[in-house]
């Protein structure tokens, strides 16, 4: 597939500068400094990785990785085969980027989406900005974005037949969920027909337990910081947590994803519901809690169990 990875993620908000917060002493990016009302963020040896832009919240764009320039032409030439206006990214955009090429587009349901090549590193090394492990990103990329849209079905050729995402799992009750993936990451991207069209979330990885321990206490901290209380989930095993950002959407704050060989994979609808234990939805009213927390119960009843990936424990990786 020629998309390789999440490369970047671009949101809009009315509170650029609670970000600086969030962003580092929370989630322990790195700031990087940006002229006007921007702000830029780094996870790893990349010059960027987030990137947030004063406006109405939600989502501003995905920025999807590819090799190189034939790549990214071909991609380019696919979509505007299949009537998709594509645009060529100024030099000023790749520069404001940190890329060196892209293009730009969006996906049938308006949400903007861009593809580059040639990834800015930086001479400095990345310097997080609280004491953490670091982030797990490399070839499985930036982490995964998810969307809330009105007709998930009728979205999903777009992303699996013309982009070429790989559908790893899916649910069709109570709403249809696709899971897609890129890489060896169980998913970099994931579609909830909801109904309703906006960003749910976007995660990030840490590299040891402890990092997501640590970020659940500090977002304990503040009144309602915590949206989803500590779990796991059912389909990449991910333990992790969900805290409210400045922008009203969910960063899902992670670690232990399972890492599966896309060439070998093979799509299957799910039943049990997202999380096998914890992931109390705190944000919403009694009685949809309640219905999640009864598919928890179920799958604790039929004895679900998944098992530990990314072990940051060198003498629990010697049992494997």
């Amino acid at each position: 597939m020629s998309i390789t990875a999440l490369g970047y993620i671009g949101i809009r908000s009315r509170k650029t500068a609670d970000w600086e917060g969030f962003a580092t002493r929370l989630l322990g990016m790195q700031q990087v400094d940006r002229g006007g009302g921007s702000r830029a963020f780094r996870m790893d040896d990349r010059a960027q990785r987030l990137l947030v832009e004063a406006g109405d919240d939600g989502l501003g764009f995905l920025g999807w990785e590819v090799a190189d320039g034939a790549a990214l032409d071909a991609l380019a030439s696919r979509l505007e085969a299949a009537r998709v206006p594509v645009s060529r990214g100024s030099a000023a955009l790749a520069a404001e980027r940190q890329v060196t090429a892209l293009i730009h587009f969006q996906d049938p349901e308006g949400n903007r989406l861009e593809v580059f090549h040639g990834a800015h590193r930086s001479a400095d090394p990345f310097v997080p900005g609280r004491p953490i492990s670091g982030f797990r990103t490399g070839p499985l990329g930036m982490g995964h974005a998810v969307l809330q849209v009105r007709d998930a079905t009728a979205l999903l050729p777009f992303y699996r037949n013309l982009l070429g995402f790989g559908v790893s799992d899916y649910a069709l009750a109570p709403y249809p969920l696709y899971f897609l993936h890129v890489n060896g990451r169980h998913h970099s991207f994931a579609i909830v027909g909801s109904g309703q069209q906006g960003f749910h979330h976007f995660m990030v990885e840490l590299g040891m337990l402890d990092d997501v321990g640590q970020g659940y206490d500090l977002a304990q901290l503040e009144p309602g910081g915590v949206a989803f209380t500590l779990g796991r989930h059912t389909n990449d095993h991910m333990t992790s947590f969900y805290a409210h950002s400045p922008s009203g959407f969910f960063v899902e704050y992670g670690w232990g994803a399972r890492v599966i060989e896309p060439q070998n994979w093979e799509p299957h609808e799910t039943f049990d519901g997202p999380s096998l234990w914890g992931h109390e939805r705190l944000y919403l009213p009694e009685g949809p809690r309640a219905a999640m927390r009864e598919m928890r119960l179920k799958a604790a009843a039929k004895g679900l169990r998944a098992p530990i990936q990314g072990l940051d424990c060198p003498w629990l990786a010697g049992l494997g």
